[in-house]
């Protein structure tokens, strides 16, 4: 034992307890921010004519005035504390879809632009409700009932472009050889993520449920080209030597897998 350690006071015992007890609240709160920054963003469908989901965030206002300018009471304020989010308006068509309007009231009304009527006109200046983008529809096969083989079209019947943004497939039921099945395929071109075949949707839980478009889609990648498509073999002209991106030496495997190196920086 070290003789030269005078030992501990009551006092100071319990002054030590307090100041561990405090540097544990500071770690935890510390940890809570970083965790709650790394959580993963709510899955919410904007409003039509929203930016992408980052600007959207830097310019809206939250006043409240396609809320307010909706007829149908489909858009909602969120009211959570927890996130950030709170009074950004979003959809939730479960309860109540988007219903379309033609004059698309919510959008004008906007006086930041997050939701920009731009994005919504035709070549002739027309807004077109059609052009709005909120989300893409995704079906569950495994429970959507018309996957099973049981007739169902609610879905399909609901969608404002019907056998555009949602057609129905047909093909033989093997099990029975008798009947047929009707299976409801969604384009995503086409899908204004409208919500109106989630709010149909008959099983307890919607089989078809709209996502945010960058949670539904994926990303190809441009050393991808669709060799019949004239339009998207267009994109190769935006390399700056198209000759780079032939592999003389007859080697498939750097051409698929070194596609940077052979274009010029």
């Amino acid at each position: 034992m070290n003789k030269d350690k005078q030992p501990t006071t009551r006092r100071e015992a319990l002054k030590n307890i307090f100041r561990s007890t405090g540097y544990l609240g500071i770690g935890g709160t510390f940890l809570g921010t970083i965790a709650s920054g790394l959580a993963a963003p709510k899955l919410e469908l904007r409003p039509p004519g929203a930016l992408n989901e980052n600007d959207f965030l830097k310019s809206c206002l939250k006043c409240g005035a396609c809320v307010e300018a909706c007829p149908y009471d489909s858009l909602i304020l969120n009211n959570s504390t927890e996130d950030g989010t709170l009074g950004l308006p979003y959809l939730k068509p479960r309860i109540i879809p988007c219903y379309m309007c033609t004059d698309i009231p919510c959008v004008p009304v906007c006086p930041s632009g997050a939701l920009d009527i731009k994005s919504l006109q035709n070549d002739d200046g027309v807004m077109d409700i059609n052009k709005s983008k909120m989300g893409v529809a995704i079906i569950h096969k495994e429970t959507c009932i018309a996957y099973w083989g049981i007739q169902c079209d609610a879905c399909y019947r609901a969608c404002p472009l019907i056998d555009e943004a949602i057609s129905l497939v047909y093909e033989k039921n093997e099990r029975t050889g008798k009947h047929a099945f009707l299976k409801p395929v969604v384009h995503s071109d086409f899908c204004t993520g409208c919500g109106k075949c989630e709010h149909a949707c008959i099983t307890e839980k919607a089989a078809i449920m709209v996502l945010p478009v960058d949670a539904a889609t994926g990303k190809v990648g441009d050393h991808y080209i669709k060799g019949w498509d004239k339009s998207d073999e267009s994109r190769i002209n935006e390399i700056k030597d198209s000759k780079s991106r032939i592999n003389k030496q007859g080697e498939p495997d750097k051409y698929l897998n070194d596609w940077e190196s052979l274009i010029e920086d």
